[in-house]
C-alpha cells in the first residue's frame, strides 16, 4: 500500500503503515542491528543507539555523515535526522505480529521526493521479505513504486 502524503504546517509527512506477522522484537532488530540493517540499507548504520545518539550514513566516498537520533524508546520508537528531513519508525504489538509505521517528515517537496519515497517503500518491502525468507528484485519494484509516488506527490502538492 502506498504511503499517505499530507501537507502540514511545517512541510509534508509521508506515512507508511505495515502490518507484519513478526513480533516487535524481531522487527526492531532489523531497524537497529547493523548486521541486519546492512541487508536492507547498506549505507545506514547505528552508531550510538540512544536519544542524543547517532546513526551514520556512508556517503560511498570515504565520508561518514552523522545523523542525530532525536527520540529513542526501546522496541517502540526510533527517530533520527535525515538531513533536512526526519525519519521516524514506530512499532506496536498486534494480535498476530506488529504494526510498523515509518514517517518521513519532509521540509519541502522536490523532484527527488518521489524517488526517495519509492526507495523507502521498497526498503520496507525488503525488510518484510527478509523476515519471511524471501527476496525482492529491488530495481523492478522501485520503478513500479516510483511511478505511483510521482502521482501521489503531485496530488499532495495540489491539495
Amino acid at each position: 500500500m502506498i504511503a499517505v502524503i499530507e501537507k502540514t504546517n511545517k512541510g509534508y509527512t509521508a506515512r507508511f503503515d505495515r502490518h507484519l506477522k513478526h513480533p516487535v522484537e524481531e522487527v526492531w532488530s532489523w531497524l537497529t542491528e547493523n548486521e541486519k540493517l546492512a541487508k536492507w540499507f547498506n549505507e545506514l548504520r547505528v552508531g550510538e543507539l540512544q536519544e542524543g545518539g547517532r546513526m551514520t550514513f556512508d556517503m560511498q566516498n570515504g565520508t561518514l555523515e552523522e545523523l542525530p537520533i532525536y527520540e529513542f524508546k526501546m522496541y517502540s520508537v526510533l527517530e533520527f535526522s535525515w538531513w533536512a528531513e526526519t525519519i521516524r519508525f514506530e512499532l506496536a504489538p498486534e494480535k498476530e505480529g506488529c504494526k510498523l509505521t515509518m514517517i518521513e517528515k519532509l521540509a519541502e517537496i522536490t523532484d527527488h521526493t518521489p524517488k526517495d519515497l519509492a526507495g523507502w517503500h521498497v526498503c520496507l518491502d525488503v525488510i518484510e521479505a527478509l523476515m519471511d525468507g524471501r527476496t525482492i528484485e529491488r530495481m523492478e519494484e522501485w520503478k513500479k513504486w516510483y511511478e505511483k509516488y510521482q502521482e501521489a506527490v503531485g496530488e499532495a502538492v495540489q491539495k
